[in-house]
Parts: structure tokens; C-alpha cells; sequence
């Protein structure tokens, strides 16, 4: 009697990523009302498997509980009915965004006559490895398949029964449109060994995306031999000039370090002018530390502090540098414009960095200056999102300059050809 053997992690992934390649073939020569209507058949699946998804994410939850995971890490696991509807309206946001595939750009006429121009396309294959966040399942996928890429998605262990449901309706919804069903795969297996598989897979794969902990991106980047986008950190500087208004430069210090501290676009470091420091920056500490925010101090912002009677413990060469994800902020006293530059050159992480201030040659010469992927004038750190910019939802942020910087949206996911039109010319 002969017994079938489960395929092995290696032919699952490798199988997978053959079967991408040839759904992106045929993605690659859909037209943009084809992909348009997909996606709005993926939102409406979604929807209609709101209570498998919701069902699912509450065994996420529990295991997670069980583990004894809690704040900011739980939070991004979290998937009610409120989330679920906000994943099918992301999805119908990139369905209703401009076509980003076709267009045929920076034409010029060459003395012999040719005709040179440039045209979007997609860029085939994309792999992507995440953590936590659920979200990312549709979001990617709907990212992906705007821009005429597959798309393989193994995300986190932790939210497994998540991605598996959202994977599903996924499908389902293209299973009634004219697109692969193939286009979009969710690795089924959480060993990690896949993702060692997967990352060798460089004859159908495209490109890697790592979204998630420092730790995941470095291994991710060390192991692959397909493209990796990079975002290690997301070390995010609010500078309060001297010229700031105190009510907005509380406000916005506060947003961007409290309203969702666990992201990477929460604010982790807060400089102070000194010409403002005494009067300003204990009505900043207050309202942080009201809502359970860690201070951690230079000396100067110490000295200020604490004779206001605020606790803020002495900040560590590695404060500067680090990356909280959780309510602690990192607080220096600087000179002068000049010095918050310094600062942010020396320690960030080219994510994100916001100036509050009422003078025009400050935010001029701030944004002029900083080499982040998002600067922000007089708004918290936490508009660096791709639907908070119009992307409708992103696939991650870029801090490495090459091919995308900052939030990538569909047109992120694209690269140009060359197209030449001729009337019969030959080189001589």
C-alpha cells in the first residue's frame, strides 16, 4: 500500500513561488479596470467573512495572552469588527487610486530621430515578511496586485490564524474576478525554515520586503539573494524651536509620542531649544508624564525637570539611538537649531523628523537640511503613514534610498523600462 507524503517546507515554498511567477505573467498584461475590479471583489469578501476573521484574530489573541503579551505588542495584533471594515476600505482606496502602470514619461527625440521614452511596469514577484500587524496581509496584497505584482506573504507565528482568514477571503474574492488566484499566496507552515527557503527563491522572486523588528530585517537582509527594502528603525526626532507656539509644540510632542506608541512613526526623541527649554519643556514633561510616558534626560533637560519636581531619569549614550516602541521618550536640551540637526544627523535613522516652530527660515532651512524619508513642519511624526500622505495604505517604509524612500504605495512597487519608437533607423 503506497502512503502520500505531505510535501516537504522546501517544495511548499518553492512550488509557491513558481506558481507566482506565472500569476504575475498574466498580471503583468491586465488592464487597470481588471485589477480595479479585483480588488474591489477582495473588499467585499473581506467583509463578508468579517466573523472568521474576527473569530480568528480572537485565537491570536488568546495565545498571545497566554504568552503574556501585552501593550503596544498586543495592540498591534488586535482585529475587531471596526479593523476588519477599515481593511476593506484600504483595499477600495488603492482600487479607486490612478492606474500606476502604462504611463510612458520623459520622452525625448534623439538627432537621429528616435523617440525615447520611459514606461512603468510591475515588479513581478514580491516576498513579503512580517510581524504582528494582520493588517499587512490585506494591505500588501492590495498593494501588490494594484501595481500588477504577485505576491507572497509569510507573516508572523503570532497572528497566524489572522493571515490565514484574511488569505482566504483574499483568494475568494479573486476566485470571482479575471486575476490568478495565485497573485496572492500566504506561506501555510510557520517554521522558519520557509523563510530560508524562500529567501533563495531568486529566480521567481523579485523582491523582499521585511517589515517588522530590527532583528527580522537584519536576518532577512543577511540571508537573501533576492533585493532586500530595508527599514532597521525608526528612530524619530520632534524638535521644538525657539519660536514655537507652547500650546501646538505640547500638542504635538504629546500625539507624537502617546497616541499609538508602538509603531515606527512614534516619536522616540524630543529636542528642545534652550531659549525655550525653562519655560516650555516642563509643560510638555507634565503632559507626558500624566499619561505614563518614561522620561529619560540630558543633563540640562534633567536640571530643568526635576526642579519642577517631574521625574526623568539621566539618559545613556544608547537612549539616543534606541527605538522604544513603547512610552518612553528620550529628551535633550539643544543650543540652537544647528544643534537639533547635529542631533538628528548623528543618531537618526532617516525614517522621520518633525520641527514645531513659528519661524519660516527655521522650517526652511530644517527641511532643507534633514535626510529623513519624511520630514514634517508643525505636524506630529505620525502622519508618516502611507494612507495618512494619500497612498490609500502602504507596504512598508523605505529608510534605504535606493528605488523607494519613505512610505511605499502602489507606484513605490513599480520600476520603468526603456521604450524606443523608430521609423526604420539603424546604427551606423
Amino acid at each position: 500500500m503506497t502512503t502520500l507524503m505531505e510535501p516537504s517546507v522546501e517544495e511548499t515554498i518553492v512550488s509557491m513561488a513558481r506558481r507566482a511567477r506565472r500569476a504575475a505573467a498574466a498580471l503583468a498584461r491586465s488592464t487597470a479596470d481588471r485589477r480595479a475590479e479585483a480588488l474591489r471583489h477582495v473588499a467585499e469578501a473581506i467583509e463578508a467573512r468579517e466573523d472568521e476573521i474576527v473569530a480568528a484574530n480572537a485565537l491570536d489573541l488568546a495565545a498571545a495572552d497566554e504568552a503574556g503579551v501585552s501593550g503596544a505588542m498586543r495592540n498591534r495584533l488586535e482585529l475587531d469588527r471596526d479593523g476588519v471594515a477599515r481593511l476593506a476600505t484600504a483595499i477600495r482606496e488603492v482600487a479607486d487610486q490612478p492606474d500606476p502602470l502604462g504611463a510612458v514619461e520623459d520622452e525625448q527625440v534623439r538627432p537621429n530621430g528616435l523617440r525615447v521614452a520611459r514606461m512603468r511596469i510591475p515588479l513581478g514577484v514580491v516576498a513579503m515578511i512580517y510581524e504582528s500587524r494582520p493588517n499587512v496581509t490585506s494591505d500588501a496584497a492590495a498593494l501588490c496586485l494594484k501595481a500588477g505584482n504577485a505576491v507572497v506573504l509569510r507573516g508572523g507565528s503570532e497572528a497566524i490564524h489572522s493571515n490565514r482568514a484574511i488569505a482566504e477571503a483574499i483568494r475568494e474574492g479573486l476566485a470571482d474576478s479575471d486575476l490568478p488566484e495565485d497573485a496572492v499566496q500566504l506561506v501555510p507552515v510557520a517554521d522558519r525554515e520557509a523563510i530560508d527557503v524562500l529567501l533563495r527563491q531568486e529566480e521567481s522572486i523579485d523582491l523582499v520586503i521585511p517589515r517588522g523588528g530590527e532583528g527580522l530585517i537584519r536576518a532577512v537582509t543577511e540571508k537573501s539573494r533576492i533585493p532586500v527594502l530595508q527599514h532597521y528603525k525608526g528612530v524619530c526626532h520632534v524638535y521644538v524651536d525657539e519660536s514655537a507656539e507652547p500650546r501646538r509644540a505640547v500638542e504635538i510632542v504629546h500625539n507624537a509620542k502617546v497616541q499609538r506608541p508602538g509603531v515606527c512613526n512614534a516619536a522616540e526623541t524630543l529636542l528642545v531649544h534652550e531659549g525655550v527649554a525653562s519655560g516650555l519643556l516642563p509643560e510638555i514633561a507634565r503632559r507626558l508624564v500624566a499619561d505614563g510616558v518614561e522620561l529619560r534626560g540630558c543633563e540640562r533637560s534633567r536640571g530643568i525637570l526635576v526642579d519642577e519636581g517631574i521625574e526623568i531619569t539621566p539618559a545613556e549614550e544608547d537612549d539616543w539611538r534606541a527605538e522604544y516602541l513603547d512610552l518612553t521618550l528620550a529628551v535633550r536640551v539643544v543650543p540652537d537649531l544647528e544643534g537639533a540637526l547635529d542631533h538628528i544627523a548623528t543618531y537618526g535613522s532617516s525614517h522621520t523628523e518633525a520641527i514645531v516652530t513659528d519661524d519660516d527660515e527655521a522650517a526652511r532651512t530644517f527641511v532643507g537640511a534633514v535626510q529623513s524619508s519624511t520630514v514634517l513642519v508643525n505636524a506630529s511624526t505620525r502622519f508618516a503613514d502611507g494612507g495618512e500622505l494619500g497612498l490609500g495604505a502602504e507596504i512598508g517604509i523605505s529608510t534605504s534610498k535606493l528605488h523607494a524612500f519613505g512610505p511605499m504605495g502602489a507606484n513605490e512597487l513599480t520600476t520603468r523600462k526603456f521604450v524606443v519608437f523608430g521609423e526604420g533607423q539603424i546604427r551606423s
